[in-house]
């Protein structure tokens, strides 16, 4: 049981001005393994006050110091991997193994790129007669989401100190307890105090007086398209800035030429991977008529080696969903798929076999799926594959841009040059040719309604960057 029962505040853990508590519920087990202060409009006020008293100060910092401080950041972080990788694992759901890989050694890379990023970036630049000067924005809210807690605070904490702004963070509700580890690693770096707070809470109260603060500066989101909407609203009221990761529905496009038993298992294991609770999951898979049926077959066969268990079994791959709410929405998505015409090769809506607890899905294969499907069309955020059937080149462009998200996607080929032809013309941020690998540096954000800016690397330090030119 971990019980927090303070903010960090001004450089310390500070009660909370109310009593409301949050509880932290296991989903593999359903037990309540922790809570944390549901905090309040007063402590988010007492938290940008903080960051707003340190900015002055932390943005004169020569962004060498500010770079030897996120490199203790990424060191402290490095040290804490067991306890993050246990914490996100029993708050998550997520198999010890991949917690381990990606929850706890990917914030740790992020933070390393920001560390190099904030000696080597150009805050100061010649242009013609005028010396162009990058400066902080100021005062960053930063309001992360469930999947990928503590990725995601890295992927907006670290840029923001990097560029020289201060920061509030509101994590998510349901995955609260590895931001107190990073609270923790924040203060064992040296971070001036001020420089981050933490206040834990419930979006539509702490989340909500966050984004609207007069002394927020700039707010940065992670997190469903409605809420975005709703945030980008109350920023905007504010001509304040905004950074928006939102929903996807990736198109995994698998041309005729490209070797089909490969490409389909790696677009299997990218729906499965955190339980399919990834924003830039390649939901939908695009085969050519002609080798359909012999893709749902290599995708049904796929799936079934996923199979539902125990988190903190080495040998699982495929945990819970997040809540009991969360696998209500995403078995009701199945429910519906079938009720429209899709048939399911793998899974299904029912609890799967010998699983007496936890909120577990099914690994799901739906065969079938055409564009106009509420399946093809919404975000389910769970272990289910679309696989979905075109007749030409031109018909996979179209049906792959037929979505109001563009946040991934995939293109497979037998060379590269005929996948990034293809990919050129995909309305999406981020494309994996012939399954790339992941590049902490290349820019991850999306079109349409998938959201407005950009994380990682040079172009997340910039989007907490304002200018200013000086004319000689």
């Amino acid at each position: 049981m971990q019980a927090h029962n303070g903010m960090y505040i001004d450089g310390e853990w500070r009660p909370p001005a109310g009593g409301g508590t949050i509880e932290v519920v296991n989903p593999a087990t359903e037990e309540v393994i922790g809570a944390v202060p549901a905090g309040t409009a007063e402590d988010v006020d007492a938290a940008v006050r903080a960051a707003r008293a340190a900015l002055p100060a932390w943005a004169a910092t020569p962004p060498a110091e500010r770079a030897a401080r996120i490199g203790a950041l990424r060191d402290a972080l490095a040290a804490r991997r067991e306890a993050i990788a246990a914490t996100v694992t029993a708050e998550l759901g997520a198999p010890l193994s991949f917690s381990q890989a990606v929850h706890a050694d990917l914030p740790v890379t992020v933070a390393g790129t920001y560390a190099a990023l904030a000696a080597e970036h150009p805050f100061e630049e010649e242009l013609g007669t005028s010396r162009v000067l990058h400066e902080p924005v100021g005062v960053v809210g930063a309001i992360t989401p469930w999947n990928y807690p503590l990725h995601q605070i890295v992927a907006k904490a670290a840029p923001a100190l990097a560029a020289g702004c201060t920061v509030v963070l509101k994590p998510a509700e349901d995955t609260p307890l590895v931001a107190q580890l990073f609270a923790e690693a924040a203060a064992e770096a040296g971070l001036p105090a001020g420089a981050f707070n933490l206040v834990t809470g419930l979006g539509p109260v702490a989340g909500q007086a966050l984004a609207e603060h007069e002394g927020v500066d700039m707010v940065s989101f992670t997190g469903s398209t409605a809420v975005g909407r709703r945030i980008g609203a109350l920023a905007g009221g504010a001509v304040k800035r905004v950074a928006l990761e939102l929903g996807g529905k990736s198109a995994n496009v698998i041309l005729p030429s490209a070797d089909l038993v490969k490409a389909v298992k790696i677009g299997v294991g990218n729906v499965m991977a955190n339980a399919g609770q990834t924003c830039s999951a390649w939901t939908r898979m695009l085969v050519h008529a002609d080798r359909y049926d012999e893709a749902v077959e290599i995708a049904a066969a796929a799936a079934a080696k996923y199979v539902p268990g125990d988190p903190t079994d080495p040998a699982t791959r495929l945990g819970p969903v997040v809540s009991a709410a969360q696998r209500e929405r995403v078995t009701g998505y199945v429910r519906t798929g079938i009720a429209e015409g899709a048939t399911v090769a793998a899974g299904g809506p029912e609890a799967p076999e010998g699983v007496e607890r936890g909120y577990y899905v099914r690994p799901t294969v739906l065969a079938g799926v055409t564009p106009g499907m509420t399946v093809a069309r919404e975000e389910i955020f769970g272990p289910v594959l679309c696989v979905m059937r075109y007749e030409d080149t031109e018909d996979a462009v179209r049906i792959a841009n037929d979505s109001e998200y563009g946040l991934a996607g995939a293109v497979w080929a037998a060379d590269d040059e005929e996948a990034i032809a293809v990919a050129r013309r995909l309305q999406t941020g981020q494309v994996d040719v012939n399954g790339g690998r992941f590049n902490p540096l290349a820019p991850f954000g999306g079109y349409k309604r998938s959201g407005v800016g950009r994380e990682l690397g040079p172009h997340g330090l910039t989007e907490y960057l304002q200018t200013k030119s000086l004319q000689f």
